[in-house]
């Protein structure tokens, strides 16, 4: 498919059936909707990006002595960045300018780190003293990375639901 029918909206014009159907083919059908393999595979694209800046923004938080709340900010910050960052750097590698990059990363990743973020986060929140765990607790890595498994089980059905509408991670397919 030739990436420029999807930023002229053509892909989604019901008027240009034929491009519709060779996009959603390509996404397992947004009629049908998205499958679980591919919605899982988006999620842990986006988990991936997550954990890694929500790891480090811990790890930094807590070696420079900073407070929870301080330290969560940073982690969650860092999830963004380190999660976007992932599809950014994909699809400037097919092609896409940056500018239209960013727009694409935006589009595709915001709601599932959004999503991610809030579980993983509440749950870390609400395991007793897991927000006053060192990094050298294994309650601290416990609460995080069952915050992460959580998270994943909690994100999949929303990214399979949003891909098998076009969004999400579906703009994304559309730049490979």
């Amino acid at each position: 498919m030739d990436p420029s029918t999807h930023h002229t909206g053509a892909a989604h014009d019901p008027a240009a059936p034929g491009e519709h159907h060779a996009h959603a083919g390509h996404h397992g059908g947004h009629a049908r909707g998205a499958s679980w393999p591919t919605a899982a595979k988006a999620t842990l694209h986006c988990l991936t990006g997550c954990a890694i800046g929500e790891i480090l923004g811990m790890v930094i938080g807590t070696a420079l002595l900073w407070g929870n709340v301080e330290t969560m900010v940073l982690a969650i910050a860092l999830a963004f960045l380190f999660g976007y960052s992932f599809t950014l750097f994909a699809v400037r590698r097919a092609g896409l300018g940056f500018k239209s990059a960013v727009k694409v990363a935006l589009a595709a990743d915001t709601v599932s780190i959004a999503v991610m973020e809030l579980v993983d986060n509440g749950i870390i929140a609400l395991t007793p003293g897991a927000m006053d765990a060192h990094l050298s607790d294994g309650l601290f890595w416990s609460a995080l990375l069952g915050g992460f498994a959580v998270a994943f089980l909690i994100t999949t059905p929303v990214n399979k639901w949003m891909i098998g509408r076009g969004k999400g991670h579906a703009v994304v397919h559309a730049h490979h």
